[in-house]
Formats: structure tokens, sequence, C-alpha cells
């Protein structure tokens, strides 16, 4: 017996990898006590907003044309959390004398200054976005949403080739 990968099926699992990554991170916050910096919460937005579009996907099980458009909207965000999960690795491989200060939390950032100052401020990462505490396989945090938001982005576009005219 064969299972063949229809867009529907195809959106449910990449709304199920999304959410355990979620959940995975939840678990790393709240049992192994990891506090996320401004970056990692940004990649969790990412992850949330991809779970949902995803989700959408499997509930709609579109054919060609609204695949593509998913598919299209899901690398876009793919995309954009491996540019956050990029910038965060690039500052976890910086040398100590050159890591930012740690700086005010992301609430705070998002309540004292206009969005895009704010952004800017994020982006530019601080020290505790520099800390690298936990690994897997030799992979920190960051590392693994890296790989993760590329899978994703290139899961999406296998998903979208799938789909029936």
């Amino acid at each position: 017996m064969r299972l063949h990968l229809t867009p529907r099926l195809g959106y449910v699992a990449g709304f199920l990898v999304s959410g355990g990554l979620i959940l995975y991170a939840l678990y790393l916050q709240y049992y192994e006590y990891q506090v996320p910096c401004p970056l990692c919460i940004l990649q969790r937005v990412v992850f949330i907003a991809l779970m949902a579009v995803f989700l959408s996907g499997a509930l709609q099980g579109p054919r060609r044309t609204g695949a593509i458009v998913y598919g299209t909207l899901l690398v876009i965000m793919s995309l954009v959390g491996a540019s956050i999960a990029a910038r965060h690795v690039w500052l976890q491989h910086l040398p100590k004398d050159k890591v930012p200060e740690c700086g005010p939390g992301l609430g705070y950032i998002l309540d004292r200054f206009p969005l895009i100052s704010a952004f800017e401020k994020i982006f530019r990462g601080s020290g505790e976005c520099a800390e690298a505490s936990w690994r897997l396989l030799g992979l920190s945090i960051a590392e693994w949403s890296l790989v993760w938001f590329i899978l994703l982005g290139a899961y999406a576009v296998l998903v979208a080739a799938k789909a029936r005219r």
C-alpha cells in the first residue's frame, strides 16, 4: 500500500511539524528554563504563521492554482523566518568582544518605540540573543530554527508541485 501525498495531507503534515516545533519551544521554555530572547520570539511568530497557513491549506485542500498561492506564501514566510534565524545564528557566532550589550525585553521595546524603530532594535540583537546555552547534536536553537525554516519552505514547494490541475 502506497500513500500518495495530496495537498491536503501535505498541509496537515506541515501543520503538525510546525505545531510540534512550537510545542517543543514551549517545553524548552517552561521545563528546561530556556528563556526566549526577542529574536526567538519573532521566530516563534513565524512558525505560528506557517502553522496557520498550513492549517488553512489542509482545511481547503486546494488544487493547482490554490496550492501555488499557498506554496508561495509559505516560501515567503519561511524565507522571513530563515532570515531572522540566520541573523540570530550570526549573533551567536560573534567573538565575545563583538557581542552587543543586553538590551530591554521585547515587550518594553514594542511598548516604547514606534514599530519600525522597535524592529530595528530587535534585529540589531542583544547580548541575550548571542547566548547559545542549549544544544542538540551540536546545533543551537537558532541553528535548528534555520534548518526547519529551510526544510518547511522546500516542503511547501514539494506540496505545491504535487497538486492536481
